[in-house]
């Protein structure tokens, strides 16, 4: 049996990110991911520029189109299109993006072992690691993780034959207050649009009319799209444990997605980073467990997704006054801040433009 530092289950972001760190610091550690890289992964693929500035590897590499332009619509009908002073969001494709982190973490000296499980690679660590995303079984193994609630999407791929370049370059459309607990999106690529829906749990059977709707409102056959594929949605509730004496979860297994755009690749590179240190400190006997690390993991991301509860909340009961809120000028200097990285939370802001925010607050509470 071959002993690490820390093993970490699943090679994706928050795994792949966290071993370049442990890595990077000297310490022995293992990745375990029983799908071998490249491997398709479903998601938007946006790396919003806070989670680009975050993550500890430049994604350059595999960025295939720049955002800077936002259009918002509600219901498919009323819209409003904002300009950001930068790009707000890096678009690439997941089956580039984690095949590229995984190889630096390896370049950094963590020992990849591809293609097998924890239970048949005969390796053990002083820590273990649950970076295995929404459908791993290390919480479960690990006693964390009980509470954490789901969310569903529904995606495809749109070639610039089905769907015009012109339309979307640069550009991320949402569509919002059509489909409870969640939206619809077309996110640019290199050489075709993603098109997708994402919802609350219980829309899971309707997942597929969504996405028709979606499609219909862009001038797609639903038909048409490729590599159509459904992925569960991991939401923590505040409280939910993802760290004990020797185990803790990162990124998606630990249910660290934003509540509103689901989008979880900022929460990676966060917990990736925090989870590091939290180990570092327990190898060097700073600590004599990894709990310390769900208490950094609210410090730095609970109050925006506070904030992110209350608007999921107060799309689905108050949808057209929250449209009419979420549509002005100044929530857009709020979001792009935050998409920027400048705030890392709505309650940060300041002036006047706490003001619609407020009233976002108050309709969902």
């Amino acid at each position: 049996m071959q002993r690490f530092d820390a093993v970490i289950v699943g090679g994706g972001p928050a795994g792949s990110t966290l071993a370049w760190r442990l890595a990077d610091a000297g310490a022995s550690v293992c990745v375990v991911d029983k799908a071998r890289f490249p491997r398709d992964k479903p998601c938007g693929g946006g790396l919003t520029t806070r989670a680009f500035r975050a993550c500890p590897v430049d994604p350059s590499p595999v960025v295939e189109e720049e955002v800077d332009v936002v259009e918002l619509r509600f219901r498919y009908g009323d819209a409003v299109v904002r300009h950001a002073r930068e790009p707000v969001i890096r678009m690439t494709q997941r089956r580039r993006l984690d095949a590229f982190l995984l190889d630096a973490a390896r370049e950094r000296g963590a020992d990849i072992r591809e293609g097998t499980t924890l239970d048949d690679v005969g390796v053990e660590g002083d820590v273990i690691v649950g970076a295995d995303g929404a459908n791993g079984t290390t919480a479960k193994a690990v006693g964390l993780g009980v509470g954490i609630v789901h969310g569903v999407a529904y995606e495809g791929n749109a070639s610039y034959a089905q769907i015009s370049r012109d339309r979307y370059a640069r550009r991320a459309v949402v569509e919002l207050a059509d489909i409870p607990g969640g939206y619809a999106w077309v996110f640019p690529k290199g050489d075709h649009a993603n098109v997708g829906v994402g919802a609350w749990q219980s829309e899971g059977r309707k997942l597929r009319e969504h996405l028709r709707r979606a499609c219909a409102a862009h001038g797609l056959d639903p038909e048409s799209l490729s590599d159509l594929r459904g992925h569960r949605l991991p939401l923590r509730r505040p409280g939910t444990r993802i760290a004990g004496e020797r185990a803790l979860l990162v990124g998606d297994a630990a249910g660290l997605i934003d509540p509103v755009s689901g989008d979880g690749m900022y929460e990676c590179f966060v917990s990736s980073r925090l989870a590091a240190a939290a180990i570092l400190d327990r190898l060097a006997g700073r600590a004599s467990s990894l709990e310390p690390y769900q208490a950094a993991v609210d410090a730095e991301l609970a109050s925006l997704h506070r904030a992110s509860w209350k608007l999921k909340r107060a799309l689905d009961r108050w949808p057209v006054a929250s449209w009419r809120v979420a549509r002005t000028k100044l929530v857009w200097r709020t979001v792009e801040n935050l998409l920027l990285g400048e705030l890392s939370s709505p309650s940060e802001q300041h002036g006047l433009a706490r003001l619609p925010l407020r009233a976002l607050a108050t309709l969902g509470r």
